[in-house]
């Protein structure tokens, strides 16, 4: 019985095509890329870097000026309230207040739309940056003969001779000399059209 149930099997065997046999994946040629380094440490990624802190710092500025400017009145409102001791405000001291509150809005408008701003110009940079990544990984797997590239945060351990950050890093900075520190471009607003009768 044994002997009938191995030559069934070894004629299954030979009986297999030769696509299926193809069709096998190759051997895995890993490499290793430290994805945060690159964009930390890419030369245009520097410069972005610092860019974009001296406008997050000049933003930080802009809000404590505001807050400064606006604390004093606000207190000088809040203790006139405080005097009537619950009776009604006059008329005056309404309009203080309704001028007081546009003035805080503006200052509360200025601030959002500066801080969109910078997040704009940060996820450009990004998209920039994004752009000559992949192309990079692209070309140093190439260079290595690797069919596969994974992040080194996406591994438990690896062999040094496999992390080809610094190859990367390298194509990187060669592509990407720097980047255009401005918010994202504007997308065009699709034009709706009048619906016929």
């Amino acid at each position: 019985m044994r002997k009938f149930l191995f030559l069934t099997v070894a004629a299954a065997a030979v009986a297999i095509p030769a696509s299926a046999q193809a069709q096998r994946a190759p051997s895995a040629v890993v490499v290793v890329v430290d994805t945060s380094r690159v964009y930390r440490d890419c030369t245009a990624c520097q410069a972005a870097s610092a860019q974009m802190a001296t406008q997050a710092q000049a933003l930080q500025a802009r809000q404590q000026a505001l807050t400064a400017e606006l604390r004093p009145e606000a207190q000088a409102i809040q203790a006139a309230v405080s005097a009537l001791n619950g009776k009604e405000p006059d008329a005056a001291l309404r309009q203080r207040a309704q001028a007081f509150q546009q003035r805080q809005e503006q200052a509360n408008q200025e601030l959002g739309q500066a801080q969109q701003n910078l997040q704009s110009i940060q996820a450009n940079v990004i998209r920039q940056i994004e752009a000559r990544f992949s192309p990079a990984v692209q070309q140093v797997m190439a260079q290595r003969g690797a069919n596969l590239a994974v992040d080194v945060d996406a591994t438990i351990a690896h062999a040094p001779a496999v992390n080809v950050t610094d190859a990367v890093l390298a194509a990187v900075n060669a592509t990407l000399p720097s980047v255009s520190v401005t918010p994202l471009p504007q997308q065009p607003q699709p034009q709706t059209q009048p619906q016929g009768r």
